[in-house]
């Protein structure tokens, strides 16, 4: 009796499932392309001596003041409060900008009252508001949370807004015929319709929370990866002010990918170009 052994895929799902593999792995190769040559290009230059050191620390010295402050414990220390703040801030104010973005585009009245006061206060920048915060709420966690919150609460807002604006009237048409109640409605017909633009706020949100935590911990902290940040600043220790640019740039990337995903899961029944 022979044996016959094969490589071949068992089934075209699999054989479909490796070509994604493959074409995945591509991608990350193609997308690391760049950074890793920076890195090396980076490194380069600081062994030779072309770049100042203590402006631009080579990455194995910025990689080597990672690895201490993880194995002390203190980076997931820090990093814990400002994971903390942040999503206390995200859901403060991504919660109400969620509410009031479907009051105002729901209701005309609403949109009159609230959107032009709104609006003017979205052009203030944080940077203006964060000495009045300290003034009126002191240097301590309400502050900070308040200060996350307002940066959080605009995307939200007006991508929510938008979205319920952007709604074939159609759709309210037939929810009246079926004898929809306002409630349902919203539950039914406009978060569903609407939820791309909300989803698309949400990830700007998360974005502007974690420069509204850069700005509070800089502000007046004694926790935090800004504040990790700006004591190393004061002593000249610029490998860790990279390390805390660079915490921050991954978990902003991981959250924005975590939505991403969430998006991707959620809007299956939507058509769109992927890209050529």
């Amino acid at each position: 009796m022979s044996w016959s052994w094969s490589t071949a895929p068992a089934s075209d799902e699999e054989a479909r499932a490796m070509t994604n593999r493959k074409r995945k792995f591509r991608y990350f190769l193609v997308g690391a392309l760049l950074p890793v040559t920076l890195l090396v290009v980076w490194q380069l230059l600081g062994s030779l001596g072309l770049l100042s050191t203590l402006l631009f620390p080579p990455p194995l010295k910025i990689g080597g003041a990672l690895m201490k402050l993880a194995s002390s414990g203190e980076l997931a220390e820090h990093l814990q409060v400002s994971l903390l703040r942040a999503l206390a801030g995200f859901a403060l104010g991504g919660g109400a900008g969620l509410i009031v973005g479907t009051l105002v585009g729901l209701f005309r009245k609403t949109e009159k009252a609230l959107d032009p006061t709104v609006q003017m206060i979205r052009m203030v920048p944080h940077l203006a508001i964060a000495p009045l915060f300290v003034l009126w709420f002191g240097i301590g966690e309400l502050s900070k949370v308040l200060l996350i919150a307002t940066g959080a609460f605009f995307p939200l807002y007006i991508n929510t807004f938008l979205g319920i604006r952007n709604l074939d009237n159609k759709l309210f048409e037939v929810a009246r015929v079926l004898g929809f109640s306002r409630g349902k409605q919203i539950v039914k017909l406009v978060l569903p319709a609407a939820l791309p633009n909300i989803l698309l706020g949400v990830r700007i949100s998360l974005g502007v929370s974690w420069l509204g935590l850069v700005v509070a911990e800089i502000m007046g902290s004694t926790s935090g990866i800004g504040y990790l940040m700006s004591e190393a600043r004061q002593f000249s220790k610029t490998p860790i002010v990279f390390v805390g640019i660079l915490v921050f740039a991954a978990v902003g990337k991981l959250t924005d990918s975590l939505v991403r995903w969430l998006e991707r899961l959620s809007l299956q029944w939507r058509d769109h170009y992927p890209g050529g």
